[in-house]
C-alpha cells in the first residue's frame, strides 16, 4: 500500500493505474511471444571454441584463417588496428554488415591502404604490420597480439567462443599489473579490475556508488600493463546485452561476450593510451565542436514553472545577484500533461515572449523531450506517428507496444528506422520556431514505469536499418538513435547553427551527436569524489563532453557540498546544476553567504577560463583527448598514477585537485614529474611528489604544468556580453608548447578557414640570466575582437632588465600585487623576449 501510495504522489493516479495494468499486459504477451530478460549464461566449457587452423588466404586488407570450427576474418585498417570477426561453422546466424554497425563512423573503404605480411611458421600464422603483430596458434586459433620486439601486449586465454544458443565470448589473459579503463559511465573507481560491468543501458531513477549497470554503457576497454610500457584498447562491436568480466570470476582472465549478434572487435595499439584513444575516435567519430555559450554555466531543476518563476530566475541572476548564466534549461513541467513537443497553456502561455526576452537578457533556453508519445489520438504527435507508422510493435506486426512514463501509456518511435528518425527531427520545428536553443532527451535507454521491468520487453521488434531485429539488440543503442534523430533534425532547421543536444544514454559513437551528464546522482560527498572517475572513463571511452549535477539530483546538499561541487564543476565540460522536484532549490545563492561570494567568484572563473576552455573543446573534436582526463593519460609510465581518480587534468596546463571531504580545508595532492605552479600563490612544487596544501572553502587547491601559456578572458555575465579588447596570457616559465582557438562561437564558418589558431612555443633559459622567450605564430582567417595582450609571467619577484616584443621595448611593465608575477601590455606580438639581470 505505501508503495502504491508514493507512485501517486510521485506520478499521479493515471500514471500509476497505467504501470499497473502494465504489468498485467506484459505477463499476457510474455506468454504469447517469450521470456523476456537475461538469458542464463552458458558455462565455459560449453562454447565452441576454433580449433585448429586448416588454411589461410589474403584477399585486400583482410586475412582469412579457417580453423576446425569457424574461420576469422582479420582486417588491417591501420598498422595499429585489427578487426577481428570470427564466424562458427556452420553459421546459423546471418553474418551482421558492417555497413551497419552503429559505434563505426569510418568505414573501411576511408581506410588508406595498410602494408602488411603474412609469415607461416610451423606452430602459427603471424600478420605483422610496422606497429603490431598478430599471432594465431595453428593448434588452437587462438590469437595474441605483440609489439615489433616480441612482447605481448594482449593474448587469449580461452580465446573466441560460440554457444549453438546465440551467446558469444572471448576470454583474455589479464597481465600481472594490469589496470582497465573505459566502458562508459560505471560508478565505481578509475581502475575496472576486479569486476563484472554489465552491458544494457539502465535507468535506476537514482544510484549508489557501485551500482552497475546505469544510463551509458560503452564496450569499449583499454588495457594498460608492463608498468605503463603497454596499452591498447578493444571496442567489442556487437549490441546485445553483455557483459565485460575484467578478472571477477578468475583473476588472471578477462571476458567480454554478448547474448547474440556476431564475435566482432576492434584492437587497437598505443602503446600510448593517448595514441588508442585518437584512433578510437578516428574509428567511432569524434564530437563536433559545441557553440561557445555551452561552455557557460547552466541552471536547471525538475522544475522552473510557471513562467513567472523562470522570469524571477533570470532577474536573481543578473540583477540581484550578479551571478554569470548562460542557459536555463526547462523539465518536464512546461509541457502540456507532460506531451513531448507541447507547451501547458496555463503555465507558459507565451513561450515565444518569454524566450525572446530570455534572448534579451543573454540566456539561451533548453528543453526536455522524452520518446515516449501519450496514447492520444488527439494529440497532434502521436496523430501523426500513427498515420507515418513510425511507432514500435510486438512481433505480429500490429500490435502497438505501449508502456507508462509521465503522461501515463505511451507510444514509442523506432529510432533504428531513418524514416522514423527523419520524421522525429522535423518535429523540432516547433521548439525552434519559438526560439529554444538546445534539446534535453531524458529517458532514452528506454524507460518505462514497473516494476516487472524498466525497459521494453526482448522481444518487442526494431527496424534496425531495414535489417530487422528484437530489443534484446536495439536496447544498446535506442538512446544513441533518439540523440542522433534530433541532432540531424536540429541540423535540418537551423542549418547554420552549431546543434546543441545532451542525451542521457548512449552507445560507443554517441559522441558525434550528443553531449551527456551523468544522469540522477545524490547530493552526498561520495558522489562528488564518483564525479572524477566516471567522467574520466567516459572522456576515456570517447564522451568528452559531459558533467554531473551539480550539488546532486536527489537530496539538498548543504552549502559546503554545493561549493565543493560547483569548484569541481568549473573545471568540467558541462557545468550544470540541476536538483529534484521534491527537494529546495540549488541555486548559488540559496545558502546565502559566505556560499554565495565563493560561489560567485568561481562561476566568474569559470567564464574568464573560456578561450583555454574552448581550445581544449577544439583540441578534443580534432583528435579526441578529452578535456577532463586522468593523470595517467599524460603520465603513463608514472605508476602512482594508473589508479589515481581523486583528481584530474583539465587540458594540457591544469591539475585539479577538488575538496572531497566535508569541513576539510587541507588535502593531499600528488604532483607528477616536473614543476607546477600554485594557481592562487604562484608558490612553485617540484614532483614527483606528495604535498599537503591549503584549501578553505573559498578556493580549490589547481596547479599549473610549468611550460604552460594559459588564455584567459574578462570576467563577464554571459558568452557575447560585450568586446573584448584584450586578452590575458599566464606565462608560467619551463619548456612547453601551447596553443590557443578562436571563431565566431556558433556558426559552420570555421569549417571554411574563419577561425584563428594560435601556437604558443615558450622556451624558458634558468641562466644566470633568467631568460624567457614566447613566439607566438597564427593561421586562419578570424580575426577577434582584441588587439592587444596583458601578459602575465608568474613565478618571478622583480622586474625584468629588457622586455621586448618584435624586438621593440615594452613600455608598460609592473610588478603584480602578488609580489610573485608581473605583467606586461604588448599588441599583437610574434616573438616576446623578457630576460632579468
Amino acid at each position: 500500500l505505501s508503495l502504491l501510495l508514493r507512485g501517486i504522489k510521485q506520478l499521479g493516479l493515471v500514471t500509476t493505474w497505467d504501470s499497473i495494468t502494465y504489468q498485467m499486459r506484459q505477463k499476457r504477451y510474455q506468454a504469447r511471444f517469450g521470456s523476456s530478460g537475461p538469458s542464463s549464461r552458458p558455462a565455459k566449457s560449453d562454447y565452441l571454441r576454433p580449433g585448429h587452423i586448416t588454411s589461410h588466404t589474403r584477399q585486400g586488407r583482410t586475412v582469412t584463417i579457417t580453423c576446425a570450427n569457424g574461420s576469422y576474418a582479420l582486417t588491417l585498417l591501420a598498422p595499429d588496428l585489427i578487426r577481428v570477426r570470427f564466424h562458427p561453422t556452420p553459421n546459423p546466424q546471418s553474418p551482421l554488415s558492417i555497413s551497419h554497425s552503429y559505434p563505426i563512423a569510418k568505414p573501411d573503404d576511408d581506410w588508406p591502404p595498410c602494408d602488411f605480411h603474412v609469415v607461416e611458421t610451423e606452430a602459427t600464422v603471424e600478420i605483422k604490420t610496422s606497429r603490431l603483430a598478430c599471432r594465431v596458434a595453428k593448434a588452437s586459433g587462438k590469437l595474441a597480439f605483440l609489439d615489433l620486439e616480441g612482447n605481448v601486449v594482449n593474448e587469449d586465454e580461452a580465446g573466441v567462443g560460440y554457444h549453438p544458443a546465440g551467446h558469444v565470448i572471448c576470454h583474455k589473459r589479464i597481465q600481472p599489473d594490469e589496470h582497465f579503463y573505459g566502458l562508459g559511465e560505471r560508478t565505481c573507481r578509475l581502475d575496472r579490475r576486479g569486476r563484472r560491468y554489465e552491458m544494457w543501458n539502465t535507468d535506476p531513477q537514482t544510484y549508489q556508488p557501485d551500482q552497475d549497470p546505469i544510463h551509458l554503457c560503452m564496450p569499449v576497454l583499454l588495457g594498460l600493463h608492463s608498468r605503463g610500457r603497454q596499452g591498447y584498447g578493444i571496442l567489442f562491436d556487437n549490441t546485445f546485452r553483455g557483459r565485460f568480466d575484467l578478472g571477477a570470476s578468475r583473476a588472471d582472465v578477462a571476458s567480454f561476450e554478448a547474448e547474440g549478434g556476431e564475435l566482432c572487435y576492434y584492437f587497437i595499439y598505443g602503446p600510448a593510451l593517448t595514441t588508442v584513444v585518437e584512433r578510437y575516435t578516428e574509428l567511432t567519430g569524434r564530437m563536433t565542436l559545441p557553440p561557445l555559450w555551452v561552455l557557460g554555466y547552466h541552471q536547471s531543476r525538475w522544475s522552473y514553472c510557471p513562467e513567472a518563476r523562470v522570469r524571477k530566475l533570470a532577474a536573481d541572476f543578473r540583477e540581484v545577484h550578479h551571478v554569470p548564466c548562460d542557459c536555463i534549461h526547462l523539465d518536464i513541467h512546461y509541457m502540456d500533461g507532460y506531451r513531448c513537443f507541447t507547451w501547458d497553456p496555463e503555465r507558459f502561455p507565451d513561450p515565444a515572449g518569454l524566450i525572446a526576452d530570455l534572448h534579451e537578457q543573454g540566456f539561451k533556453v533548453i528543453v526536455i523531450i522524452d520518446p515516449g508519445i501519450k496514447t492520444d489520438r488527439r494529440y497532434w504527435v502521436c496523430k501523426s506517428g500513427l498515420e507515418q507508422d513510425v511507432f514500435c510493435k510486438y512481433p505480429d506486426g500490429k500490435t502497438l507496444f505501449k508502456g507508462p512514463v509521465w503522461p501515463g501509456n505511451c507510444y514509442f518511435p523506432d529510432f533504428t528506422n531513418p524514416r522514423v528518425r527523419a520524421w522525429w527531427g522535423d518535429l523540432y520545428k516547433v521548439l525552434t520556431d519559438v526560439g529554444v536553443d538546445g534539446v534535453w532527451n531524458d529517458m532514452n535507454e528506454p524507460s518505462v514505469f514497473g516494476p516487472l521491468g524498466t525497459t521494453f520487453p526482448d522481444f518487442v521488434r526494431h527496424d534496425l536499418e531495414g535489417r530487422g531485429g528484437d530489443h534484446v539488440e536495439a536496447h544498446n543503442v535506442y538512446g544513441m538513435q533518439m540523440a542522433r534523430a534530433t541532432v540531424e533534425g536540429l541540423m535540418r532547421l537551423r542549418p547554420d547553427e552549431r546543434p546543441v543536444v545532451i542525451t542521457r544514454s548512449g552507445w560507443a559513437g554517441v559522441q558525434r551527436y550528443a553531449l551527456s551528464w551523468t544522469g540522477d546522482n545524490e547530493a552526498t560527498w561520495e558522489q562528488l569524489w564518483l564525479t572524477m572517475p566516471m567522467l574520466m572513463n567516459l572522456g576515456l571511452s570517447g564522451l568528452a563532453h559531459t558533467g554531473p549535477d551539480i550539488g546532486g539530483f536527489s537530496g539538498f546538499a548543504t552549502g559546503e557540498l554545493f561549493t565543493r561541487w560547483l569548484q569541481m564543476g568549473v573545471f568540467l565540460p558541462f557545468l550544470r546544476a540541476h536538483t529534484s522536484l521534491h527537494d529546495p532549490d540549488q541555486e548559488p545563492w540559496s545558502w546565502g553567504e559566505p556560499y554565495l561570494s565563493v560561489n560567485r567568484r568561481h562561476i566568474e572563473l569559470r567564464y574568464r577560463l573560456l578561450p583555454y576552455l574552448y581550445t581544449a573543446f577544439w583540441q578534443c573534436a580534432q583528435t579526441g583527448l578529452p578535456i577532463v582526463r586522468p593523470l595517467l593519460l599524460a603520465f603513463q609510465d608514472d605508476t602512482a598514477t594508473h589508479t589515481l581518480d581523486d583528481q584530474f587534468l583539465c587540458g594540457d596546463a591544469f591539475l585539479v585537485a577538488p575538496v572531497i571531504e566535508e569541513g576539510a580545508t587541507r588535502r593531499s595532492v600528488y604532483l607528477p614529474a616536473g614543476v607546477w605552479y600554485d594557481f592562487w600563490t604562484d608558490e612553485p612544487f617540484r614532483g614527483p611528489a606528495h604535498i599537503e596544501v591549503e584549501a578553505p572553502l573559498e578556493r580549490v587547491p589547481l596547479f599549473v604544468r610549468a611550460g604552460s601559456v594559459v588564455p584567459l578572458g574578462s570576467p563577464m555575465q554571459y558568452v557575447g556580453e560585450g568586446p573584448a579588447d584584450r586578452l590575458t596570457l599566464h606565462v608560467y616559465p619551463g619548456d612547453g608548447e601551447g596553443q590557443l582557438y578562436e571563431d565566431d562561437g556558433h556558426t559552420w564558418a570555421f569549417q571554411n578557414g574563419n577561425y584563428r589558431l594560435t601556437h604558443f612555443i615558450l622556451s624558458t633559459d634558468e641562466g644566470p640570466p633568467l631568460r624567457l622567450d614566447l613566439r607566438r605564430q597564427t593561421e586562419g582567417h578570424y580575426e577577434p575582437e582584441y588587439r592587444d595582450f596583458e601578459v602575465v609571467i608568474h613565478g618571478v619577484d622583480r622586474l625584468p632588465h629588457t622586455a621586448t616584443a618584435d624586438g621593440e621595448p615594452i613600455e608598460q611593465c609592473e610588478l603584480d600585487d602578488s609580489g610573485h608575477a608581473i605583467r606586461l601590455y604588448v599588441g599583437l606580438f610574434a616573438c616576446l623576449i623578457v630576460e632579468w639581470a
